[in-house]
């Protein structure tokens, strides 16, 4: 009995431990590492304002990018954790802070799915996308519009230049991550008549799915049994891999099968050594053939 009650309270000291841990992880990074489920996955939220090289004010709500990145370097390497769930309410912020974290979430080899809840605005565009698999919810929001740029500019064209360089890496990244084609995304992008103090587009869940830039709709069941389900279709294909393969002889990929390998490449051996003899042979009688002609249409030499 003692034994029993040592045992019982170990564990539930592992079980406060565990869960202190996770309080922790929420206040510090604003992510979580749950275990219950059916795979290990880890959730990591953007929220707020993407800050990039600059410090916002303390007021703000901020995602810091030198938080994320290594929170995904560090996902990416732990075997133990199986995908990764991105939960986004962001109105934007630093563009190429938020290209760096969508870059590192598309080449990530583990399953993805994002899911945006509240709004998904300008730069949480490429974010939403980045994953292999985007949920919207049906009363969320994305606004679609151009670059913008706050702070003194110089009005020459090397700046509009630079601003369309930007845009277009922006464009590419969402076309190429969802089904929206560049001629639509530009459409939307440079829109007016909608924003009372911009140019662009404010599409809502259905809007953003029948537009194709967001896969499905849903929350935060649809998209925890899609990366489930993700991660259950990667474990089929690494065992198919992993099984050995025959080949047309019938004979595995193990090195079985050999012997008959040989044989026929020396039966194929002695079926090519007539031919090639045949013509060599028919090489000499012609080579000797030439020879005469020249002898006979030699001129003769006279004294």
């Amino acid at each position: 009995m003692a034994a029993k009650k040592e045992a019982k309270q170990l564990a539930e000291q592992e079980e406060v431990t565990d869960a202190g841990q996770q309080q922790e992880q929420i206040y510090q990074a604003g992510s979580v590492t749950p275990e219950g489920g059916r795979h290990k996955i880890h959730c990591l939220t953007i929220i707020g304002q993407v800050e990039g090289h600059y410090i916002l004010p303390p007021q703000n709500k901020t995602t810091k990018y030198e938080h994320v990145i290594p929170q995904l370097v560090a996902i990416e390497q732990d075997e133990s954790i199986r995908g990764l769930l991105i939960i986004l309410n962001t109105v934007g912020g630093d563009v190429e802070a938020g290209l760096a974290i969508a870059e590192l979430v598309s080449g990530m080899k583990k399953p993805t799915v994002s899911l945006v809840l509240g709004g998904g605005h300008s730069i949480g565009v490429p974010l939403a996308v980045s994953a292999r698999y985007s949920f919207i919810a049906p009363t969320a929001t994305m606004t679609v519009h151009p670059v913008r740029m706050n702070g003194v500019m110089l009005g020459v064209p090397q700046t509009l230049s630079y601003f369309d360089k930007m845009q277009e890496r922006i464009s590419g990244f969402v076309c190429q991550n969802s089904h929206i084609s560049p001629q639509r995304f530009r459409e939307l992008m440079m829109k007016n008549g909608e924003l009372v103090m911009d140019i662009g587009t404010v599409l809502d869940g259905e809007a953003a799915v029948s537009e194709g830039l967001i896969d499905s709709l849903g929350g935060l069941h649809e998209a925890v049994e899609k990366l489930y389900d993700m991660i259950d279709a990667q474990d089929q294909e690494k065992e198919k891999s992993a099984s050995p393969q025959k080949d047309d002889t019938g004979s595995d990929n193990n090195g079985r099968g050999k012997s008959s390998g040989k044989k026929n490449a020396g039966s194929a051996k002695k079926h090519r050594t007539p031919a090639l003899q045949s013509s060599a042979a028919e090489e000499i009688s012609s080579s000797s053939k030439k020879r005469g002609r020249k002898k006979q249409t030699a001129p003769e030499r006279r004294v």
